[in-house]
C-alpha cells in the first residue's frame, strides 16, 4: 500500500517506519527542511530503542522515503496519516492549526480517493473539522476521514506498534474501514484486536485512556503521602491492591509526578472538552494539581532534610528524562527540582544514559554533565534519583558513600530498599515508605 504520513515527529516516524517495515512503500513528510535533511543522511532526531536500525533498513530497501513536497507525497498515496503537533493552548485545550493546515494541503494534492487519517491526539470533534477543510478543497467522494489514535510508550514505541494491545480506528465509512483493517491486519494477527467505532468514540478513547493512567499516578501519589503520615509502607499498599485482579498492579508505583508529552498535555485537553461542554470534570483538575505539587516533592524533602537551606550545597541527580529508554524531558520532574535547587543556590551535577543533548538545550552551563552515574555524585551532598533507569538500580554502594560528601539518597522511583540502605549506612528519603522518610 502507498502511504504518505505528515510529520516526522515521535509518532509519525515511529508509525512511517513500521508500515514500511511491513511492506508498505512509505513517504514521510515534514515542513522542517533540517530535520529532512538529517532524517536523509541516516540521523534520527528523537532517540527511541530499535528505531534507528528499522529506519536503516527500510530507507536502504527503498520502502521508506523522506522530503518536504508534500504534494508529490500524497498525489497517489492510497492512505495519508496526519502526526503533526496538537500543541496545548493558553486555555488547556489542543491547537489544532497544524492539524487543519495540514488537511488543507493534503486536499489540494489528492487526485484519487485517499484515506484520511488523524494519527494525531485531538479531541473530539476533529474529524469532523478536518472532513470540513477538506471538502473545501477536494473534490466529493474523493476521500473518507478516519481517526486512528495512538497508544505509544516512549522508550517500548517499536513494540508496541508492531505487536498493539489494540488498533482503534473510528470511521463510518465501509471503504475506509477495509482499508484501514488491511493495513492493520499484519499487527494483528495473533490477537485481531482491531476496534471499529466512530470517530468521535475514537478520538475519546485515546483522552480517556491517558486520565485513567495519570489518575492510577496521582491517586498512588496520594496515598503514598498518607502512608508516610501514618507509618505504612506504600510498597505494600501497592502490592495489596494491585493483587486484586479488578485493579492489577500497572501505574501503581508512586514516583515525584508524570511527565511527558502525553499525560500533563491530554488530562488538560479532556478536562477543556468538558469545560467546553457544561461539565465540571473536577477528578481530572484534581490529577493535575496533585502532579504539579509532587514534582516539588524531591525539593521539600530536600530543604526538609537540610533545614530549609540548601544554597552553598551541592547535588547529584541522576536521571532527567520523564521516563528510561527516552531522551524526551518534556515535563520531566527534573526540571522543577533542578530549577528548584539552582533557585535556591546550590550547585548541580547531572547523569542520564540519552538526555544530555535534551538537557543541555534547556540548562545549557548551568548545571555538569557526566558520563558516568559516579562522576555526577563526587562531592555530593546528596543524591537524587528522578528517573528509574536500569543502571542505577544496582550501584556499588561503597564506592558511592566514599565519593558523596554526605551519604544522603533522595530516591523519587523508591528504588533501593529502606532497611538495607540503613544498614548500609545512608540516610534515605524515599515516597511514601513510612515516617522514618518524613513527609516532607
Amino acid at each position: 500500500m502507498r502511504i504518505a504520513v505528515i510529520g516526522t515527529g515521535y509518532v509519525g516516524l515511529v508509525a512511517g517506519t513500521c508500515f514500511a517495515d511491513s511492506g508498505n512503500d512509505v513517504t514521510c513528510v515534514d515542513i522542517d527542511e533540517s530535520k529532512i535533511a538529517t532524517l536523509l543522511e541516516g540521523q534520527i532526531p528523537i532517540y527511541e530503542p530499535g528505531l534507528e536500525e528499522l529506519v536503516e533498513r527500510n530507507a536502504a530497501s527503498g520502502r521508506l522515503r523522506f522530503t518536504t513536497d508534500l504534494a508529490a507525497a500524497v498525489k497517489d498515496a492510497q492512505v495519508v496519516f496526519i502526526a503533526v503537533g496538537t500543541p496545548q493552548g493558553e486555555d488547556g485545550s489542543a491547537d489544532l492549526n497544524y492539524v487543519l493546515d495540514a488537511a488543507r494541503s493534503i486536499g489540494s494534492a489528492i487526485t484519487g480517493y485517499t484515506v484520511v487519517v488523524n494519527k494525531s491526539t485531538v479531541p473530539v470533534g476533529t474529524a469532523q473539522k478536518v472532513h470540513a477543510v477538506l471538502s473545501k478543497v477536494a473534490k466529493p467522494g474523493t476521500f473518507d476521514v478516519v481517526s486512528n489514535p495512538e497508544f505509544l510508550k516512549e522508550g517500548a514505541a517499536i513494540d508496541d506498534f508492531l505487536s498493539p494491545d489494540r488498533v482503534v480506528i473510528g470511521s463510518n465509512s465501509e471503504r475506509a474501514r477495509a482499508i484501514m483493517g488491511e493495513l492493520y491486519a499484519p499487527f494483528t494477527r495473533r490477537s485481531n484486536r482491531i476496534l471499529f467505532m466512530d470517530p468521535q468514540s475514537a478520538e475519546m478513547t485515546k483522552y480517556a485512556a491517558n486520565a485513567m493512567l495519570a489518575t492510577r499516578i496521582s491517586f498512588m501519589n496520594e496515598i503514598a503521602a498518607l502512608c508516610e503520615r501514618v507509618g505504612a509502607d506504600v510498597d505494600n499498599v501497592r502490592l495489596g491492591m494491585g493483587t486484586d485482579s479488578r485493579i492489577g498492579l500497572s501505574f501503581l508505583f508512586p514516583g515525584p509526578g508524570f511527565g511527558g508529552s502525553c499525560f500533563p498535555k491530554d488530562i488538560r485537553a479532556l478536562y477543556s472538552t468538558a469545560r467546553e461542554n457544561g461539565l465540571d470534570f473536577s477528578i481530572l483538575n484534581s490529577v493535575d494539581r496533585v502532579n504539579e505539587q509532587q514534582k516539588q516533592l524531591l525539593l521539600r524533602k530536600a530543604l526538609k532534610h537540610f533545614g530549609g537551606n540548601v544554597a552553598g550545597k551541592h547535588f547529584a541527580v541522576w536521571g532527567l528524562a520523564f521516563k528510561p529508554k527516552t531522551d524526551d524531558m518534556r515535563e520531566s520532574p527534573s526540571l522543577p527540582l533542578i530549577e528548584g535547587l539552582l533557585g535556591k543556590g546550590a550547585t548541580v551535577a547531572a547523569h542520564d544514559p540519552v538526555a544530555h543533548e535534551s538537557a543541555k538545550r534547556i540548562f545549557g552551563d548551568r548545571i555538569g554533565y557526566t558520563d558516568t552515574p559516579y562522576g555526577a555524585v563526587e562531592g555530593a551532598d546528596a543524591l537524587f534519583i528522578v528517573t528509574e533507569w536500569n543502571e542505577f538500580r544496582r550501584p556499588d554502594f561503597d564506592r558511592l558513600k566514599s565519593l558523596m560528601r554526605a551519604p544522603v539518597i533522595f530516591d523519587g522511583r523508591n528504588v533501593f530498599d529502606p532497611e538495607r540502605m540503613a544498614e548500609r549506612g545512608f540516610t534515605y528519603r524515599a515516597i511514601g515508605r513510612g515516617q522514618q522518610n518524613g513527609d516532607g
